[in-house]
């Protein structure tokens, strides 16, 4: 196996080095995997956690799976609950809402379901979005539609990293940014 590039970041204290891979011909991402990576999460919970102090909210919320780690770390940070938005819908979820997004690391169409549960958690709140990286918007788009049909109100958007143009996200709590990799 040859040995893969990758590009050096430092996130919130931590130096981790980023593998790129090609998502479409011409174009590579740097991958930031945070699953396992409890050093990275904490630090990020964090740092996150203060960028986040004056917001006023109720709630995290995150899509599945790898952001998961991070909505618990900063739900343990601020004290604030979340709720995880699913990808594929199961029985006992009861009368969910649902959207559907492009993922950019898939290229495939992409289900985000709120379980009935967390319907009354959501409805009438102030929400953080959270997220690992923030690329296309696509899955912010899906989690935006989500919590309009819940009627909880997206008080600020959350993410270790943005990708891309970077003006499209100067909203966004975050920290840092990756480039695109072209050839």
């Amino acid at each position: 196996m040859s040995k893969r590039e990758t590009y050096p970041i430092e996130i919130a204290g931590i130096k981790r080095e980023l593998r790129l891979f090609e998502i479409k011909p011409g174009l590579r991402i740097a991958i930031l995997n945070i699953l396992g990576d409890t050093e990275l999460v904490q630090a990020c919970a964090r740092e996150l956690g203060k960028k986040l102090k004056d917001v006023a909210y109720d709630v995290l919320v995150t899509a599945e799976a790898k952001s998961i780690p991070l909505a618990h770390a900063l739900s343990v940070e601020t004290g604030k609950p979340y709720i995880v938005l699913r990808k594929t819908y199961k029985p006992y979820m009861g009368d969910a809402l649902k959207a559907e997004t492009l993922s950019i690391t898939t290229n495939q169409p992409q289900v985000l379901i709120l379980d009935e549960k967390d319907r009354e958690t959501m409805k009438d709140k102030k929400v953080v979005i959270v997220d690992d990286v923030i690329s296309t918007g696509s899955t912010l788009q899906g989690m935006r539609m989500i919590l309009d049909k819940s009627n909880a109100t997206v008080a600020a958007e959350a993410a270790i990293l943005t990708e891309g143009d970077r003006a499209q996200w100067m909203h966004i709590y975050s920290l840092g940014h990756l480039p695109l990799f072209t050839e």
